[in-house]
């Protein structure tokens, strides 16, 4: 089982806090003000460029909201340690978790296993690290929110019927789920992805894996009674004018962040969504 491990007991502060991974544009940017204007504590915008993110924070001053920033490039595990340091010392805890940093190379020139290289580890593997440093500091009732994609789906469909079969696994573990991860990567290596009953797609396959990180991180916080109501969902923001659809897509930021928005802010004690995949505002599951 997914492990969590809080160090201090329980955590305590006066004022709650939000962090927003990957948050100066896009998605990630919407969610940071929607925050702000429905969450009554401190909400930070974190982004890997400092002058970005500072950037980002006074367009949202500008709109009379009041964000903070901090530094966060997810693929820097000295990074992710300055962050959790701050917060513990700043705070003591955090209660929401917005995971929003991702990468789309599907459509550049680069090879396959590249991409896949690339993608996995900004997508899974780097989210990975964040929750599993952050977690620990969660409080009770916190929320959790891995934004994934409908194209999880997508890609899901297209997996051997075995593949399928350890995908929706309902006990699946996350070192079960790390070895997936892994086979793709050494697929992709080998030329041999679509053989291995995989899709040759990247992006979509990375969502899987958040998709069912997000799944077993809900389970394991399930069962821990020192910490009740924390609970991690995944998302769709759906098709959202950004860079990353190349501005084709169908939603504003402001829509795209709506989703999201719903599962930071779900009330305590509520009885679902909980370890879900959520798209506008409704569960999906594997199909």
């Amino acid at each position: 089982m997914y492990k969590i491990e809080v160090r201090g007991g329980i955590l305590t502060s006066a004022r709650a806090r939000v962090c927003v991974i990957g948050s100066n544009k896009g998605i990630g940017f919407a969610i940071v003000r929607g925050l702000c204007k429905s969450f009554n504590g401190d909400v930070y915008l974190t982004a890997r460029n400092e002058g970005l993110g500072k950037k980002a924070v006074e367009d949202l001053k500008k709109e009379g909201l009041n964000p903070l920033f901090h530094q966060l490039d997810i693929s820097d595990s000295t990074s992710i340690q300055n962050l959790k340091a701050f917060l513990q010392k700043q705070y003591g805890g955090l209660d929401v978790l917005v995971n929003n940093a991702a990468i789309y190379q599907d459509e550049t020139p680069a090879p396959f296993a590249e991409k896949v290289e690339v993608t996995l580890k900004v997508n899974f593997w780097d989210t990975l690290a964040v929750c599993e440093a952050l977690h620990p500091l969660l409080r009770p009732h916190s929320r959790v929110v891995n934004v994934s994609s409908l194209l999880s789906a997508m890609a899901f469909g297209r997996c051997s019927d075995a593949i399928k079969a350890k995908i929706s696994n309902p006990n699946i573990t996350m070192d079960q789920l790390k070895e997936l991860m892994r086979e793709f990567e050494a697929a992709a290596k080998s030329d041999t992805v679509e053989e291995k009953g995989w899709p040759k797609w990247a992006y979509h396959v990375s969502k899987i894996g958040v998709r069912v990180m997000s799944y077993i991180q809900g389970k394991a916080f399930a069962h821990d009674s020192s910490r009740p109501d924390i609970i991690v969902n995944s998302c769709c923001p759906g098709y959202v004018d950004t860079d990353m659809s190349n501005h084709k897509g169908t939603k504003t930021i402001d829509e795209g962040a709506v989703t999201p928005l719903y599962l930071a802010l779900l009330p305590p004690n509520v009885e679902s969504p909980k370890g879900e995949f959520v798209s506008e505002k409704v569960v999906e599951h594997w199909k």
